[in-house]
């Protein structure tokens, strides 16, 4: 499947409501509690489209009946689209917890997804997948919904040299650097500090755009901005991070963000 057809229906799913009983982030009611987020990122032996069609008919309903919706995505450029890379939205930590034991114990789930899992035993559907556990900053701490015109997205990972940097870094985002993407027209979806993952320590973030043209306009206009120029020259910042990677994204038809 190409990527346009991706965009295409994205479009189209934006008109569709959540679940029964799923509220989006906006319109939850704000406890106080931080989200947590869980990202999987799967490397495919294959184009996914049995991944696609489990997640879209088996696994994302047993969440949705778990009140928690899944973002998913795909690599924007079509030639890297070995990928799959799904956002889990959790209230709270507990929550995350008590899904991880109830989704077992939903039947209907255990019974649809068993095919699936018959077949990806002998002819394996992906080669493997990390997943980071991220707990969401306190200048965000619920999740943004972006607008319904929305085809791109961007997943940035930032590394720190250790964990007193990382902790500066998270201030450098929640103090200073989100306030200049929101003048140049980086939009939020949710930002996290990696509590588990395969590298830490980091934290990690995702933004949404109207297309391509509009992310690079307003990157651009983020490098020029004077704001970011006199941020990234506080002491306070210095030597944050070590490494930083970005994938742009384009939304899976059944992406619920």
């Amino acid at each position: 499947m190409q990527r346009r057809k991706f965009v295409q229906a994205a479009g189209l799913l934006a008109t569709v409501p959540f679940a029964k009983g799923m509220a989006s982030a906006n319109e939850a009611k704000v406890t106080g509690e931080k989200e947590i987020y869980e990202w999987r990122i799967y490397s495919l032996t294959g184009k996914g489209d049995k991944l696609d069609s489990f997640y879209q008919n088996v696994l994302i309903p047993a969440y949705n009946r778990q009140h928690i919706k899944v973002g998913a995505f795909v690599p924007y450029t079509e030639t890297e689209n070995a990928q799959r890379l799904y956002l889990f939205v959790y209230p709270d930590i507990n929550t995350y917890q008590k899904v991880k034991r109830d989704i077992w114990k939903d039947n209907v789930f255990k019974k649809a997804a068993q095919s699936f899992y018959d077949l990806s035993a002998s002819n394996p559907v992906y080669k493997e997948f990390e997943s980071y556990l991220c707990e969401a900053f306190d200048a965000i701490p619920q999740l943004k919904m972006p607008d319904k015109n929305r085809t791109v997205f961007e997943l940035r990972h930032y590394w720190s040299p250790n964990e007193e940097a990382n902790q500066r870094k998270v201030k450098m985002f929640n103090v200073d650097e989100m306030k200049v993407f929101d003048k140049v027209g980086i939009h939020p979806v949710c930002y996290g500090e990696v509590l588990a993952g395969p590298h830490m320590p980091a934290l990690m973030y995702l933004t949404w755009y109207k297309d391509k043209p509009t992310h690079d306009e307003a990157w651009k206009a983020f490098g020029s901005h004077p704001d970011w120029h006199r941020i990234k020259d506080l002491p306070e910042y210095a030597n944050t991070a070590t490494n930083n990677t970005n994938r742009v994204l384009s939304p899976l038809s059944y992406s619920q963000i």
